[in-house]
């Protein structure tokens, strides 16, 4: 709204000016972001209900169970007038965000639940937000991408684009969903995620010169978007201040789902789907490569093999089992899991390596991005 207004309100002050700079209200944006929720959330979690636990983590799943969880649902409900006050937004921008809350509101419909929904359930309502999201981009921003190998960018038609990006948004929002298990790091590592994103956004997609210079194309809503993903950014992080180990709230699916799903946003209006692998390289292998042991051992049981645990088995059963389905049993999925169970990492150890891993990955992975092209 600032935006709108500040040419009429610069007629009054002239300092007024400053609100039509899209780096002025990138950084009000954030600072007011992270502010309301760090001072906010404490006066209101009571409200949230509490975590179940959950029976196949590595540490039992009961050091969370009893906390406040779905803090996803505060967060955007308290961002909702500071993204109405500090981003500018046309009508396929604003459909886009409508579809982001109702990915929240899905997963906290979930965690507040007496009986936790079916996967068919929540992978078939993760689906359909996806697609409407996907089809709010392509009206809003085009269908052009831009790949490696490539100089040009790629038209990509109306049946091909949105399908496609409804899966790399599905995905984003599952795999981040899946890297929620240890006080911190579905956010952190998010967080890393979503400045990589807005920088990009603000000072590379949406600004000419270093786009025509790194051959990328130009996108003149690249800083309105770097203005909504970075005052997410701030709230994740006056979240993380009370998230911090050990937590006193918990985000849940509300907060994972919406999260997550924004990443693939800004990836998409960005132009390149690799860029995922850049910006979230940990989340992807934390969180997607459980997802992809899921798909293998579903399909092994659909085939006829038995994908039981071999510690469960007899040990002439354990023999007969083939030998990859024991190979997908011996590590733990997500890799958090892994990490703290098979090798002994506190969760201290896990969350600090995994953001060290990351925060050297994504400039690394971009730099290649950019020079393959």
């Amino acid at each position: 709204m600032l935006y709108w207004i500040a040419p009429y309100l610069t007629e009054l002050w002239g300092p007024f000016r400053l609100f039509s700079s899209h780096m002025m209200l990138l950084a009000a944006g954030t600072l007011t972001g992270g502010l309301v929720i760090w001072s906010l959330l404490p006066r209101l979690w009571n409200r949230l209900p509490t975590d179940r636990g959950k029976r196949l983590a590595a540490d039992g799943g009961q050091v969370s169970a009893g906390k406040p969880t779905g803090a996803g649902l505060l967060l955007a409900l308290l961002l909702v007038p500071v993204i109405a006050l500090f981003v500018p937004m046309g009508i396929w921008e604003f459909g886009t965000v409508v579809f982001l809350y109702l990915s929240m509101l899905f997963g906290y419909l979930d965690d507040s639940s007496s009986l936790p929904w079916g996967e068919f359930k929540k992978g078939a309502l993760d689906l359909a937000v996806a697609l409407g999201a996907a089809y709010c981009l392509y009206r809003g921003h085009g269908s052009y991408v831009w790949l490696p190998f490539f100089k040009q960018a790629i038209d990509i038609p109306l049946a091909v684009y949105v399908p496609g990006a409804a899966a790399l948004l599905w995905f984003t929002m599952n795999a981040t969903n899946c890297s929620d298990g240890v006080d911190g790091l579905a956010g952190s590592l998010t967080l890393l995620s979503l400045f990589a994103l807005a920088g990009l956004l603000y000072g590379v997609i949406g600004y000419r010169p270093i786009a025509d210079y790194l051959l990328i194309p130009h996108n003149p809503d690249g800083a309105r978007w770097a203005i909504l993903v970075a005052t997410m950014a701030g709230s994740l992080a006056g979240y993380l201040w009370h998230n911090a180990e050990p937590s006193r709230v918990l985000m849940g699916d509300a907060g994972s789902r919406l999260l997550g799903m924004l990443v693939g946003v800004a990836v998409l209006v960005a132009g390149n789907p690799f860029l995922i692998v850049v910006v979230s390289p940990v989340v992807l292998v934390n969180g997607g490569t459980g997802l992809f042991k899921l798909i293998l051992l579903r399909m092994f049981r659909r085939i006829g093999f038995d994908v039981r645990p071999p510690h469960t088995l007899t040990p002439e059963a354990a023999s007969r089992q083939h030998v990859l389905i024991k190979m997908l049993h011996s590590v733990r999925f997500p890799l958090h899991d892994h990490c703290r169970k098979n090798m002994r990492w506190s969760n201290a150890q896990v969350l600090m390596r995994f953001v060290l891993i990351q925060s050297f990955l994504t400039p690394l992975l971009f730099v290649i991005l950019v020079k393959i092209r």
